[in-house]
């Protein structure tokens, strides 16, 4: 299983689009981390000694809209408004400063937005690692080799997970080295604070991005997954990467439309794979809980496999 693993992995590095994907993902932080750096804004905060004060009069503007408002307010609008005020009462009575100077894990946090540029790379290696065979003709030679089918597909399956992973941790990790060149470490670094249920609570704000990177990328691998079956079973790299992106890019949103009206929405993967909901924020339906997405999750995922198993399985080699 190592050898093959290492065979698809030199087969993905030997693609000038793989090195193009990286250069992509390091230029787009590099001239974020310069614009963040020579915007006046951004380099340092200054000291405001009455903050106190000025948390005090937003927590009254956004209490004042909550009681004339009412339930008239959108539901995001009215939570975020709940979070803003209890955060601020919280900062508040602890004596924590909202004025922080920009650091290296401000960066980091930042950065965490290209998360879904590494989910749109991750697709194009699934959408195109098995139908890829089919279309240079290679196929033939990796089936009619002692290697039973489902070894081979994992091997696949398991590369192409590497390969998103280790672009992940590279984000994270020239991330948080370009902060540090750029910003600093920022001295002591100050708690993130964590707003569920009502209550705020401290966390460490390395633990918390660790968290954030987690999570966010549960969304790309079963979108990847789902790419990776559309490439083994239709054997069209096109077809599993055009309809994986335009998933990934409207998926979301169409599930919180059809969740307004209609309660089966929970069910769709989309309402699924933010599982941050359940840390930080609210479910999008009443009655999902974490280990509810983590079962649909696990539905879907086995679902993913099974079809592109079956059908590799069946596929002819002269074909």
């Amino acid at each position: 299983m190592i050898s093959l693993i290492k065979n698809e992995w030199l087969k993905i590095f030997k693609r000038s689009g793989t090195y193009v994907m990286i250069g992509i993902l390091v230029l787009i932080v590099s001239i974020a981390g310069a614009f963040m750096k020579y915007q006046d804004t951004r380099g340092s905060v200054p000291d405001n000694e009455d903050w106190k004060k000025g948390l005090e009069m937003q927590n009254a503007s956004y209490q004042k809209e909550l009681e004339e408002m009412g339930d008239m307010l959108p539901v995001d609008v009215k939570e975020s408004y709940e979070r803003t005020i209890a955060i601020n009462d919280y900062r508040i009575e602890n004596n924590l400063s909202p004025n922080q100077d920009y650091s290296s894990l401000s960066f980091i946090a930042d950065m965490s937005s290209l998360i879904d540029f590494v989910g749109l790379f991750m697709i194009i290696i699934a959408g195109g690692i098995v139908a890829s065979e089919f279309t240079w003709g290679t196929i033939k030679l990796l089936l009619i080799r002692p290697i039973k089918r489902e070894k081979i597909l994992v091997s696949k399956y398991i590369t192409m997970l590497l390969f998103g992973g280790s672009l992940l941790l590279l984000l994270f990790v020239f991330s948080g080295l370009l902060g540090v060149l750029l910003f600093g470490t920022g001295g002591q670094s100050s708690p993130y604070l964590n707003y569920q249920d009502g209550t705020v609570t401290e966390q460490s704000m390395l633990f918390h991005l660790m968290k954030v990177y987690g999570l966010s990328s549960i969304n790309m691998i079963m979108l990847a997954t789902m790419a990776f079956m559309i490439s083994a079973a239709f054997r069209s790299s096109s077809l599993a990467i055009g309809l994986s992106i335009f998933l990934m890019f409207v998926g979301g949103q169409v599930t919180q439309l059809v969740a307004m009206k209609y309660e089966w929405a929970k069910f769709s993967l989309f309402a699924n794979t933010d599982l941050f909901q359940y840390f930080e924020g609210t479910p999008m339906l009443p009655g999902m809980t974490l280990g509810f997405s983590i079962i649909m999750l696990i539905i879907y995922f086995l679902l993913f496999q099974a079809v592109a198993f079956l059908m590799f399985k069946k596929r002819d080699v002269a074909a």
